[in-house]
């Protein structure tokens, strides 16, 4: 018991596993139970078992094992994964169940084989099964004999593959063990009743005793199908069917039987047999003897051979060639009779794998028809019967018409017979049109002959087809037989029997029960052989039976039944003159008759009135259309001389053609007529309306013949050209359909040749309209016409080019509609559409007669030369007949023999020759391509890769012309493949994996290549197997994943592993299919005729119960067709809708769990050389949780545009779907690393500008790369920076700079350290500039693990052999000597001599250079250097067409540069702080807007303050036409303006001298209006350009530059003091026109040329006028926009802070003027932008408090003046409630109205003179403050001001009712406010605000407070300085922060500063210049960052001292 105890504690799966029999027992009872209590299939708990169930079955001890049985038994029904188990298991049944004694555990083991059928694993278990049978034992032979049994009984031979059951069978009859035969032979039974007759064959030659016995069981059997009882998982549908039918009684037997039976072919299961080997070895000598006897000696070795019921494949070109010439030439009837044997038994051996032969024997054949002899005859049939199954009717219908015309009756019957058995096994899909219509041509000839033998065999044809495809569908091609041939084709229809009990296409008792016929259009054959369905019939009579329960369908089905008979063309036969008039006396007044040939016209004229009404109101089915046209053409007839009379009669003949049954018999009495008035000046117009009428009638195609002929017949041109221009007319309102072209080519070449020109105008014309529908084959036709004339007609057909046919607007009435429909639908289903009937108008020449045997054996010589002389002749014949049919003798087989030629040049001819004979043959050529196509590919496997090329253009020609079905078809093509040549492999499976995508459906052939395509997937040859992966997909989307899954099953146990690897891989590739495309309504007639056509037969099709046939039905199809045509849209808008939802799906903490993973090890670590196969499959599997499938799809296509397209939906999707991005970006950079791996340029530039602007998106969201993410990326892009290509190189330049940013530099350093050990010298050298500027930017610090370490690294590289490493190796030392000096030389340790000297020579050139110059380019900005932006490229070349969008467009693009251009620009650290560095991407936070400062270059400051001169712009002489230009068109105007922002610097300033002149004359420039916003962008794109490209590039002169800038600026200028222009420029283009001004301002670059000081100040007067005249709202939002983007921008300078503040200060004085044009709503939305992106708290953070004080300026500004009405003006902010400045206004205005205005505008006392009421209620809300805790500073301050302001005012009343504390905490507040203010007044700068809020420089000087004790304070300051005190304004510099001095701070004033000495001023900027240099030299020693907050200088004074002794030493220099 204690043992018990243990295992009683162990968990299930423990307990089944144990060693003592009795746990185990328990385990399995418990395993039973629990999974029979596990509801979930998916459940965790299975997988615990997926291992243990081959053990439950394997048990070794008995009673155990029946329990373990019944659990794996429960475990396979219930487990989602059991499918995983199957082959062990079965196998562990097999052997160690079936051998028990028990009975009950071999039932359970049975069961749980059946168990695994039903979960879909029945290959597995049939294939153990067989295997079982191959055991010794015979017990376990016997139980897998029952269970194969049982499976089949059970489950039918669908799912059980009986092929292999069959072929192990006969050896299991010849056991010893009777048993295994007794069981054998109840298996066999089983397998009888599922394929019957098809088991005779494989078991013909077991034991003629059991083979009796077999028979006697056979017979024993029930006839009726048998039925399948048990089904698969996926067949849930067919249970729940199959337990409906049995519960009512098993009463429906019809369909779904012969459903359930799947006919097996008893071919199928035979061995082939090879025979070509067993031919006597004499045979080809035998057959040639003179002996008859020893020719039929060698065809009896034949016959008997072929009478193997399969043969094996293989060439049997020459044995057929021989048995041809047999049947052909030999005159011994016998022997002809034997060799037809031989070939009806070759083509029933080998099938379609005959097919290639079928065209050369098939003509001989039918010419040997002559013979009388029956026994000749009967061979001969059933020899052409057995090729008729080896191929289709449409390769052999060329060779049955061309005997259809023979002048022996005999070979047309036989033709005739064989047409009529071949239909019979034919269906409406493989009897389509364009092979039936010349048949019934060719038969209904023969319908006429004078041989009875030969009508009736016509007749029987006929009648066969009209039952195969349905009377309907012939009808069409009998119009022409009378009513008794008729009767008799109908009568030979009746008596016609399908085989099989085929259902006929038309319903066989349709011409007895119209509603019987009414359902015949919706039926279809069926595929399988069966009776016919009851519901067929069923259908019918309910239809006609019950109208009362179902009136509109019954009505339908009727009312389609009666068209179907009027819908007939209207055959009357003519009536004489006399009957006619009866006829018409009958339906006309007689009053009309008499006067119809009166001498007096009016009497005629009333006639035809009367005549007129009549037809009018005539009902169509009395209307004797003839009669009626009779009498219009009785005399005088068409002769009528009164024209006005002759309209109406040819207005009648129109109205009687549309609205009566018009016949072409009526149509022949009136056509002569109109075509006579056609050119008539009066009559022409009516006349064409009637011919028009007519075509609606009698069809376009029949008319137009007639009408053209009868045209041309006479000589009258006028009515020749109206013909012909009638007849383009008509082509485009009825569509091209069924136009018969040869009919009328000849009629307009004479038009052509006509010596009239508008009879020529007229055709070519004509030509042109033909054009539209036939395109380039039409001028085949003409090539022979003079060159002029050709000329004129290519001239038409250009016109033509690239326009698509219109709609039709017309269709043929009565039967037409339903014509076109079929047409349509014929055209779809031949895939050729119209281009194949063009191809078939052409005039083909027989070429047949000159391919003699004199040139077939010249082609065949032993001497190449004379080979040669046969294929040049071959070729000279083709070229000469142009258009050839496709009978070319017994050439196929000659150049076949030509493609093996050992010469190789003969090879290329003849695969030249195949080229010419596609292009000349055209759709012909698919007869050929058994015997001639496929040996092309053949040549494929040449070791020449010329001759490869040349196999390969001639294949792709074949293919061209027709199509791929007919090469997939057979085993040939797998065949080929088959063929163990690495070329070949590859060219075809390259080819395949090109075609197969463009398909939408493939011969079920294509799965015969599947073997040889997984062989070729484990070639040797590298080559071969990648083109095997690339062809895998293409393959997979025909067959399906399954059927390729299935077919693995036959691989080895390994190579099905790997194989199976790639199909899961070749999945997830796999391309849909194309759709089917659109049927153009022009195509077949129009759209709606067939989409009625399909709604007419819909209720039909409604009417049968849908059963899955209704699919087949064919007005099914039609209106399947129908809706697909009229809603293709929908379809793709699904798609759409699909791709719409987000590509990203945001998994919580997916990331951190794949990080977790990869830390453990569970995956793969992403770490390669060069990706591999388990890399790309770990990164799909963890991209399908959080990827769209469609995007996943796209990105792992093999097709490189799929993953251009994905990557541009990722950008667009970047913004709105961050935060999905950033929980992906681990998985999107391990996708962009495969890509790097890529050789598409394509593919990478689209990867590297989606990464920018990744990176640029993560920065702004303050995201930081993790270390898992970095590793997995940084080390793949570093590979790209050794690019050769300069702009991929630039890209990934400027990702690496955006890098560090969101990544620490210190980090990034190690990378590009490894990146330096490339062997790619580009890559070292890049990464080495890379590090530099690293050092740069960031210090010593970067240089990770040590700097020694590091840099002793980089100085290896000084040495490095290639020029360009090692110069960034000296660059590198030179940026760490910059930043650490002497010390750089220990830290590199010992260099060679040679290096050493390279150097220190380097570091001594940059020690020469300015420190304001940095020692080293950085990498980026070279890179600007090297890449000049083309601003072109975002402006219309071309004069653009006014659009509302372009300037959007020109915007947006503008923006796309800009932030393209920061790019670049961002990536550049100067080593040396400049004085002004802006942060880019933080200036980029703000989405909605665009501003961009590159980094600032220092600026000199040296006469900046002297008077003001503006440039004389110096421009180009202006183009003499400009006149012309700019007077003409806004879109002059725009192409001006787009070259302004050309790179090109003469092209802009010319545009900018064309737009000067334009702005210079008032009368002119307001051709402007309207362009200002463009005229702008393009000013401030091109300053952005001669910023960032033109002033960097040494090699441009700077006279230009400044040239170019004072164009612009004059430009600026003219347009800014037109206000009425300037008022146009919107707010964003202001903003960044500031922008680019203040840059420029800030520019010290310019200051360094010459005229540049002068400029600066130019710009400077700008700037005022711009701000003076622009609208005023436009400028204050976007000084506001530009002022948050710069305060965004941390690392910016506060320069350009304080300028942009300064602006808006001067807008701040001019709002008392502007306040009430002003739009304060817009501005007060973007006061609350600003508020909410800097809140009060942070504004209060920022180093400086100006800007807070500046907005609280502006506000309390505008509440001064608009008072309380401002809280009306916040209308466009949302949540009002929660806006900061709401608050803020309300309080403002609370205090008073008006005291806010009073801090800004304290020099003005006037305005603010308060009354009494209001200044007490001043002094108590000031008190109030005080007197609370929060409030009292300010308070305190405020009634300092109030006390300054007022010094009169008297608060003695308000403090004497308060304690003696509070009074003294008053005055000593004040007192304290009062010396503050003084001291800080001292040491004020005119840079900082003064406290008041308002600067002084911005200010007029009656506005400032007490001048006199500033003046007095300057005087001290300047006294300290060591300067003169005569100048009354200047600039003025602080002790202590020589950083915020601002030369521009007075440019904005209102009056430029002069200065009185130009001395002084030199000295002083001249100072300023020394100490800035020196303090960025002490910066540099104590800092490595440029982004370190400004250092104050240690001592002041020691300061001063040494400014005092340059300032003498530069005053001596310039004395």
């Amino acid at each position: 018991m204690g043992d018990d105890s243990e295992w009683m504690k162990l968990p299930i799966d423990q307990k089944c596993e144990h060693k003592v029999w009795k746990a185990r027992l328990n385990g399995y009872e418990e395993a039973l139970k629990l999974f029979q209590r596990i509801e979930d299939e998916k459940s965790p708990e299975w997988g615990k078992y997926l291992g243990l169930i081959k053990k439950f079955v394997t048990e070794s001890n008995a009673v155990a094992q029946l329990k373990g049985l019944e659990a794996a038994l429960a475990f396979v029904e219930n487990a989602h994964v059991a499918g995983k188990t199957t082959g062990e298991v079965v196998s562990g049944v097999v052997t160690k169940v079936f051998n028990q004694p028990k009975a009950r555990a071999k039932e359970l083991g049975t069961d749980i084989c059946l168990m695994y059928i039903e979960i879909e694993k029945a290959e597995v278990v049939q294939e153990e099964l067989l295997k079982g049978l191959e055991n010794k034992n015979p017990k376990i032979v016997v139980a897998c004999f029952e269970a194969l049994r049982k499976a089949l009984s059970e489950f039918g031979s669908k799912i059980v593959t009986l092929k292999p059951v069959v072929k192990a069978l006969p050896k299991q009859f010849e056991s010893r063990e009777k048993a295994v035969r007794d069981e054998a032979k109840l298996l066999a039974v089983e397998i009888y009743r599922w394929i019957r007759d098809a088991l005779r064959a494989p078991l013909q030659n077991i034991n003629s005793v059991q083979l009796k016995e077999l028979e006697e069981e056979w017979v024993k059997l029930p006839t009726s199908p048998p039925k399948q009882t048990r089904f698969l998982r996926s067949q849930q549908d067919l249970k729940a069917k199959f337990e409906q039918q049995q519960a009512q009684g098993d009463q429906s037997d019809g369909e779904d039987e012969v459903e359930t039976v799947a006919a097996v072919d008893p071919y199928e299961l035979l061995e082939a047999v090879e025979v070509l080997s067993k031919l006597p070895k004499d045979f080809y000598e035998k057959i040639e003897a003179k002996k008859w006897q020893e020719r039929k000696e060698a065809l009896e070795a034949v016959e008997a051979l072929t009478k193997n019921p399969k043969l094996e494949n293989g060439d049997y070109g020459d044995l057929v060639r021989a048995l041809k010439k047999v049947v052909g030439k030999d005159a011994n009837v016998m022997l002809v009779t034997l060799a037809a044997k031989c070939l009806a038994g070759l083509a029933a051996g080998l099938r379609k794998k005959f097919g290639t032969y079928a065209g050369q024997v098939v003509p001989t054949i039918l010419e040997k028809f002559k013979e009388k002899k029956p026994q000749v005859v009967q061979a001969l049939q059933e020899a052409m019967d057995a090729i008729f199954h080896t191929t289709t009717l449409q390769n052999l219908s060329e060779d049955i018409l061309a005997v259809m015309d023979n002048k022996n009756p005999s070979i047309k019957q036989h033709a005739s017979l064989f047409l009529a058995r071949s239909f019979r096994h034919c269906t409406q899909a493989t009897l389509p049109k364009s092979v039936l219509k010349p048949l019934c041509a060719a038969l209904i000839k023969q319908v006429n002959d004078s041989a009875p033998e030969v009508r009736d065999a016509a007749f029987e044809a006929l009648g066969t087809a009209m039952k195969v495809v349905g009377e309907k569908a012939v009808n069409p091609f009998l119009t022409d037989l009378d009513k008794l041939k008729l009767d008799k084709i109908k009568e030979c229809a009746d008596k016609v029997e399908l085989p099989g009990g085929k259902k006929p296409a038309g319903g066989g008792e349709g011409a007895k029960k119209p509603a019987a016929k009414a359902a015949a259009p919706a039926e279809a054959p069926s595929k399988s052989s069966g009776p016919p369905s009851r519901s067929q019939t069923s259908a019918a009579s309910k239809s006609s039976a019950g109208p009362a329960k179902k009136g509109k369908p019954a009505s339908a089905a009727g009312g389609k039944a009666k068209k179907t008979s009027d819908n007939k063309e209207v055959v009357e036969s003519e009536l004489s003159v006399e009957v006619c008039e009866d006829l018409a006396g009958g339906v006309l007044p007689a009053s009309c008759l008499q006067q119809l040939d009166s001498a007096n016209w009016k009497e005629r004229l009333a006639s035809m009135e009367e005549f007129q009404k009549a037809v009018e109101t005539m009902d169509k089915s009395v209307m004797p259309c003839q009669a009626l046209v009779r009498m219009l053409a009785k005399k005088p007839g068409w002769k009528e001389t009164n024209f006005q009379v002759m309209q109406m009669k040819l207005r009648i003949v129109a109205l009687i053609a549309q609205r009566g049954q018009f016949s072409k018999t009526s149509a022949f009495v009136v056509l002569d007529g109109l075509v006579d008035k056609v050119g008539d000046v009066k009559c022409g117009g009516n006349a064409k309306e009637g011919l028009t009428a007519i075509g609606e009638a009698c069809s376009l195609p029949w008319t137009a013949e007639q009408v053209v002929s009868l045209a041309f017949s006479q000589k009258n041109p006028k009515n020749q050209a109206e013909t012909l221009s009638w007849l383009a007319n008509a082509m485009k309102e009825f569509g091209f359909a069924g136009i018969n072209v040869k009919a009328f080519i000849n009629n307009v070449k004479t038009a052509l040749a006509a010596t009239n020109p508008a009879v020529r105008t007229s055709a070519i014309t004509l030509l042109g309209v033909m054009y539209l529908y036939m395109g380039a084959p039409l001028r085949m036709f003409f090539e022979d016409e003079k060159p002029a004339l050709l000329s004129q007609i290519d001239a038409e057909f250009e016109k033509m080019q690239g326009q698509s046919p219109p709609a039709p607007i017309r269709c043929v009435r009565k039967a037409a509609a339903e014509d076109a429909g079929d047409e349509g639908e014929e055209q779809d289903e031949d895939g050729g559409g119209g281009g194949q009937d063009i191809m078939d108008l052409l005039p083909r020449t027989d070429i047949g007669d000159k391919i003699t045997s004199e040139l077939v054996s010249k082609i065949e010589d032993k001497n190449w030369k004379i080979r040669k002389e046969g294929l040049d002749e071959t070729a000279a014949i083709i070229s000469e007949a142009k258009f050839i049919t496709s009978n070319i003798g017994e050439l196929p087989l000659a150049l076949k023999a030509r493609l093996n030629d050992s010469n190789k040049i003969l090879v290329q001819q003849t695969l030249s020759i195949l080229q010419q004979l596609a292009t000349a043959m055209g759709p012909g050529l698919k007869q050929h391509v058994k015997a001639l196509g496929i040996p092309v590919i053949t040549v494929l496997g040449d070791s020449k890769p010329n001759v490869r090329a040349a196999a390969m253009a001639t294949l792709q020609a074949w293919v061209e012309q027709t199509g791929m079905k007919e090469w997939l078809e057979g085993e040939d093509f797998s065949e080929e493949l088959k063929r163990e040549n690495p070329f070949l492999r590859q060219e075809l499976l390259g080819w395949l994996a090109e075609k197969l995508p463009t398909l939408r459906t493939v011969p079920g052939d294509l799965m015969l290549c599947v073997p040889h395509l997984y062989n070729c997937l484990e070639d040797r040859n590298g080559d071969v197997r990648k083109k095997a992966q690339d062809a895998l997909p293409t393959f997979m989307m025909h067959l399906g994943y399954d059927k390729m899954n299935k077919a693995t099953g036959k691989l080895k146990p390994a190579s099905k592993d790997q194989v199976v690897g790639m199909l899961e891989k070749a999945r997830a590739v796999m391309p849909a299919k194309p759709a089917a495309p659109a049927k153009a309504g022009g195509g077949k007639g129009s759209g709606e005729s067939r989409a009625a056509s399909a709604t007419r037969s819909q209720p039909a099709a409604d009417e049968l119960d849908s059963k899955p046939e209704a699919k087949k039905v064919r007005g099914g199809g039609a209106a399947k067709k129908g809706a697909a045509s009229k809603k293709p849209a929908a379809k793709n808008l699904k798609d759409d809708e699909d791709k719409s939802g987000p590509i990203f799906i945001l998994v919580p903490n997916a990331k951190e769990q794949r990080i977790k993973e990869e830390k453990q090890l569970k995956i793969l670590k992403w770490n390669f050389i060069t990706p591999r196969d388990e890399y790309v499959e770990q990164l799909k599997t963890q991209m399908s949780t959080c990827f769209a499938k469609w995007l996943q799809d796209e990105l792992f296509h093999f097709d490189f545009q799929r993953h251009v397209k994905a990557i541009g939906v990722m950008i667009e999707r970047l913004e709105t779907e961050s935060d999905a991005t950033i929980s992906c970006l681990d998985l999107i950079l391990k996708w962009f690393t495969l890509r790097f791996f890529d050789t598409n340029t394509t593919v990478l530039m689209k990867v590297l500008e989606y990464l920018k602007l990744l990176f640029a998106m993560l920065n702004r969201e303050n995201y930081h790369l993790t270390e898992y993410e970095a590793s997995s990326f940084v080390p793949y892009i570093i590979l790209k920076v050794g690019e050769s290509k300069d702009v991929v190189r630039k890209d990934v330049r400027a990702i690496l700079a955006m890098l560090c940013k969101v990544y620490p530099a210190s980090k990034v350093f190690p990378f590009l350290m490894d990146g330096t050990k490339s062997k790619n010298s580009k890559q070292r050298a890049e990464c080495l500039e890379e590090l530099g500027c690293l050092i740069e930017g960031y210090g010593m610090n970067v240089c990770q693990p040590t700097p020694a370490k590091s840099l002793k690294e980089i100085a290896v590289h000084i040495g490095d052999r290639d020029t360009s490493v090692r110069n960034a190796a000296l660059n590198t030392v030179v940026a760490v000597y910059n930043v650490c000096g002497d010390q750089v030389y220990k830290l590199i340790g010992n260099l060679s001599e040679k290096d050493m000297s390279m150097l220190e020579e380097r570091i001594k050139r940059s020690a020469k250079k300015t420190p304001a110059a940095p020692a080293k380019q950085s990498a980026a900005e070279k890179s600007q250097r090297e890449h000049p932006t083309n601003p072109n490229a975002t402006f219309l070349r071309k004069p653009a067409q006014e659009d509302p969008n372009k300037l959007k467009i020109m915007y947006r693009t503008y923006r796309i540069q800009a932030r393209q251009n920061a790019h670049h620009s961002e990536s550049s650290h100067p080593s040396i702080p400049k004085e002004f560095q802006l942060d880019l991407d933080m200036i980029e936070m703000d989405q909605s807007r665009v501003c961009e400062l590159p980094d600032l270059v220092q600026h000199k400051l040296d006469e900046l303050l002297e008077p003001i001169m503006i440039p004389e712009p110096k421009m180009r002489a202006v183009s003499p036409h400009f006149d012309d230009l700019h007077n003409s068109t806004a879109s002059t105007i725009n192409f001006v303006i787009s070259q302004v922002a050309s790179g090109d610097i003469n092209t802009s300033i010319q545009a900018l001298a064309q737009i000067d002149e334009v702005l210079r004359q008032e009368d002119k420039a307001e051709v402007m209006s309207g362009h200002i916003d463009q005229f702008l962008i393009a000013t401030f794109m091109q300053l952005r350009l001669i910023y960032s490209t033109h002033m960097a590039d040494d090699r441009l002169d700077k006279k230009d530059i400044i040239k170019l800038y004072s164009c612009i600026i004059g430009n600026m200028l003219s347009l800014f003091s037109m206000e009425s222009l300037a008022r146009e420029a919107s707010m964003g283009v202001l903003k960044d026109l500031m922008h680019g001004l203040v840059t420029l301002m800030l520019d010290s670059r310019v200051e360094d040329i010459e005229d540049g000081q002068q400029l600066i100040r130019s710009v400077n007067l700008l700037v005022i006028r711009v701000l003076g005249k622009s609208d005023q709202t436009n400028m204050i939002s976007a000084l506001l926009v530009l002022l948050q983007d710069s305060l965004v921008t941390t690392a910016g300078p506060p320069m350009f802070v304080d300028l942009v503040m300064k602006c808006i200060w001067r807008m701040i004085r001019y709002l008392p003027e502007t306040i009430n044009s002003i739009n304060l709503d817009r501005i007060l939305l973007d006061v609350h932008n600003f508020m909410k992106v800097f809140p009060k708290e942070k504004l209060k953070q920022l180093k400086s408090d100006v800007p807070h004080r500046t907005l609280k300026t502006l506000l309390h500004t505008l509440c001064k003046l608009t008072g309380a009405k401002i809280l009306d003006h916040l209308s466009m902010i949302e949540n009002r409630n929660e806006s900061e400045l709401e608050a803020h206004l309300r309080r403002v205005v609370k205090q008073s109205g008006n005291l806010s205005g009073h801090k800004s505008d304290r020099g003005n006392e006037k305005e603010d003179r308060m009354s009494k009421a209001k200044v007490s209620d001043i002094l108590s809300e000031i008190f109030k403050k005080i007197g609370s805790k929060e409030n009292t500073k300010e308070g305190l301050t405020e009634l300092y001001e109030y006390k300054q302001k007022y010094s009169d005012a008297d608060v003695e009343p308000y403090l004497k009712n308060t304690s003696q504390f509070f009074q003294s905490y008053v005055e000593r507040g004040l007192r304290m406010i009062e010396s503050e203010r003084e001291g800080k007044a001292r040491i004020q700068t005119s840079a900082v605000i003064p406290q008041h809020g308002v600067d002084s420089g911005l200010s007029s000087t009656n506005e400032e407070l007490k001048p006199a004790v500033y003046y007095e304070r300057l005087k001290i300051l300047r006294q300290r300085q060591g300067l003169e005190n005569n100048a009354r304004q200047g600039v003025v510099g602080g002790e202590d922060e020589p950083q915020h001095r601002s030369p521009i701070s007075s440019l904005l004033s209102s009056k430029p500063s002069v200065a009185s000495s130009t001395d002084m001023l030199h000295s002083k900027l001249s100072q300023l210049k020394e100490s800035r240099e020196l303090y960025q030299q002490e910066h540099n020693a104590h800092s490595h960052s440029p982004t370190h907050g400004h250092t104050r200088s240690a001592s002041p004074a020691a300061n001063l001292d040494d400014l005092k002794k340059r300032l003498e030493r530069i005053k001596s220099n310039r004395q």
